[in-house]
């Protein structure tokens, strides 16, 4: 091993880290056009139950794993369940977090580019639909783009945990906050908002199907970094002197009201000027675009809201890279730098064709999908739900709910892990994560 295992050095330090974790493209991106399509209020509603009965029972289940192992994804199985296949629900986990970074880091990229973007400046009735196809079809600039943000990425990753991760997040965290803030007061104070905000705060439950519940659930797993290591790999470095349930909450609370506070910087501005909230994902990069080119001084929001999008992929990012990074240096003795540099350099390559299938490789499928989605649909809507339901089964019956809650609770904190955990985690989280896994699957062969 190289040395003894780095800790955060403060609560502040792993709350800010996890938090900035969870915070990226999922919550501002796929949030904003997820709750569009899915009918504003009611999803926001259902999405809200669905943290409290999975993403922070999960939650707080990955960081207990990470705790009492000590180790990455794939050594922390072995250690707490030796001799045994569980392994490789950790393993997963890795290939999970390599995958999705591989893809992420373009979508990323694509964000840094509008910021440069913006600062040329939003024209009203510019094409910014044709502006977005031109740009991720051409060759060379998103990849540029790809390229920058891996290289800020590994850079943090290299630099350490408390030197590297800690000292990063409690810059990036902060401006990410006050960001936001700005956005949504400019939001708020535009004619025509009231729209907005009632679509977002008022549910129409008659809307509700059985998509938007699968959906909610999905997001809260998603927006979370669940299933994917990132938790697990956080919380092996995190101190025996914090509590993991308040700890927890911290996360999940910072996470979810990120999330909640970007729809009121995004629907108010899209209903004041008229477009449609259920633009799927071009909401970001094609609909916001058009907003901001209407909206007085739009040009320095658009500015800000792009560097908010761009610190927020890069927290999360940093957290995909370190489950690798901590897998070569727990399991393969590698050194840390070593380990940045050599994965940051694979997963920019890995994530080549994923760009390229928009322009060159264009007319490239995969199952019948386009590059992109085809990883996303991998990683994201295969790998992830599997890894989340298998670390439930193994935690509320191999390692044991009573196991968990013991190692949550201690030492005791303001909030107490009760005998309700056993049967979310043993029973209520791996059936509703396998009913979406399921229906992705009927889905797709339909």
């Amino acid at each position: 091993m190289n040395g003894a295992r780095e800790k955060w050095t403060s609560k502040v330090g792993f709350v800010l880290a996890a938090a900035g974790s969870a915070v990226g493209l999922g919550n501002i991106w796929r949030f904003s056009y997820v709750t569009g399509t899915n009918g504003g209020a009611a999803f926001v509603i259902i999405y809200l139950v669905a943290i409290v009965l999975i993403g922070y029972p999960m939650m707080v289940t990955e960081v207990a794993i990470g705790r009492k192992s000590e180790k990455n994804p794939v050594g922390a199985f072995k250690a707490l369940a030796p001799n045994t296949p569980w392994w490789l629900v950790g393993a997963l986990g890795v290939f999970s977090g390599f995958v999705i970074l591989s893809f992420y880091s373009v979508v990323a990229g694509w964000s840094v580019a509008y910021i440069f973007k913006a600062i040329a400046g939003f024209i009203p009735d510019t094409d910014f639909a044709g502006v977005f196809v031109g740009h991720i079809t051409s060759t060379g600039a998103p990849i540029i783009w790809h390229a920058i943000f891996m290289v800020l990425t590994a850079g943090i990753i290299a630099a350490g945990v408390v030197k590297g991760i800690q000292r990063w997040v409690k810059i990036l965290m902060p401006v990410l906050f006050i960001l936001l803030i700005i956005l949504v007061l400019r939001a708020l104070t535009l004619p025509g908002a009231g729209e907005g905000i009632a679509f977002y705060l008022a549910p129409r439950f008659g809307d509700v199907t059985a998509g938007t519940l699968l959906a909610a659930i999905g997001q809260a797993f998603f927006t979370l970094s669940l299933g994917m290591g990132a938790m697990i790999t956080y919380g092996s470095y995190l101190s025996n002197q914090e509590n993991i349930a308040d700890n927890g909450g911290w996360v999940v609370g910072l996470d979810t009201a990120i999330a909640i506070v970007a729809g009121f910087a995004i629907f108010p501005a899209v209903f004041a000027f008229g477009f449609d909230p259920a633009a799927g994902p071009g909401l970001v990069f094609i609909t916001l675009p058009a907003v901001f080119a209407e909206m007085p001084a739009g040009s320095l929001f658009g500015f800000i809201f792009f560097v908010l999008l761009s610190v927020a992929a890069l927290t999360s990012a940093i957290s995909l890279l370190e489950v690798v990074v901590a897998w070569l240096v727990d399991e393969k003795d590698w050194p840390r730098v070593k380990a940045a540099v050599s994965m940051g350099i694979v997963i920019f390559v890995i994530g080549l064709p994923t760009t390229l299938g928009f322009g060159v490789w264009g007319d490239v499928r995969i199952i019948g999908m386009e590059i992109l989605d085809f990883y996303d649909f991998l990683a994201s809507e295969l790998a992830l739900p599997i890894g989340g339901a298998l670390t439930a089964i193994f935690a509320g019956h191999v390692w044991k709910a009573r196991t968990v809650v013991d190692e949550t609770n201690s030492p005791p904190g303001a909030i107490k892990i009760g005998n309700w955990y056993g049967v979310l985690i043993k029973y209520v989280i791996p059936i509703a994560v396998f009913l979406v896994l399921l229906f992705t699957l009927i889905d797709f062969l339909g």
